[in-house]
């Protein structure tokens, strides 16, 4: 499987990687920690069973990336983005998920997710995930890019109907947004595109209100199903 994530380091990107891994599983969360474990710039710093002990790892630890189950007893991933939202420093939020992208899944990029990866997701993908969400970047697992698109309420659309919106776009929009969907931050879509940060930025605002998307990574999933990064 390749989810096309991993991107060129950029100067503000963080020496070392604090994540946080939060899943009602012991096993999935060990063998995510072990995985993450292996890269030289990720650190896990602390772990959790259910949404109330993810909001404590973000109250009491620095984390850059979150990794959150959805199902869980006592808070489930849901009502636990609802919380972070309220938080002064919110970390990037990865979803994980099992089989197939949901509404919840849908909800949860809704909340500020940033994007979503099936939970045994190949070692190598897992990392490059980690290192896509902590530059600001939208990490998407596509073998569930094309069940999430059901869900979305702002995007009803096939194919067909998801590339005819994008074909609205003027050249350089389709170009910013090609890249968002690649997982590329505004700072690198700017060092790409030889753009200043406030020009991506204009960018990326006029992207979502033409095309009715709520964040860069409901657009993301956009370009991936308007075929962009075929």
């Amino acid at each position: 499987m390749n989810t096309d994530l991993e991107v060129a380091g950029t100067a503000a990107e963080p020496t070392t990687i604090r994540v946080g891994v939060v899943d009602d599983e012991p096993m999935a969360r060990s063998f995510v920690a072990k995985i993450l474990a292996s890269a030289g710039d990720v650190l896990v710093v602390g772990e959790g069973a259910h949404g109330g002990e993810a909001l404590e790892l973000v109250r009491t630890l620095d984390i850059d990336v979150l990794l959150l189950d959805l199902r869980m007893p006592r808070m489930d991933g849901i009502d636990t983005l609802r919380e972070l939202r309220r938080h002064p420093s919110m970390p990037a939020v990865v979803v994980l998920t099992t089989f197939h992208a949901d509404q919840a899944v849908a909800t949860a990029l809704q909340l500020g997710a940033k994007g979503f990866l099936l939970k045994h997701v190949e070692p190598a993908e897992l990392v490059r995930a980690v290192r896509v969400a902590a530059r600001g970047g939208a990490v998407l697992d596509p073998s569930l890019t094309s069940d999430l698109m059901g869900h979305l309420a702002t995007h009803h659309l096939d194919r067909i109907g998801a590339a005819a919106e994008v074909a609205r776009l003027s050249a350089r929009l389709r170009d910013v947004l090609r890249l968002v969907g690649m997982g590329r931050s505004n700072n690198e879509i700017a060092a790409e595109l030889r753009l200043s940060d406030s020009t991506v930025r204009g960018y990326v605002s006029e992207i979502l209100a033409a095309t009715g998307c709520s964040n860069r990574v409901t657009a993301a999933v956009l370009a991936q199903r308007a075929g962009l990064l075929d």
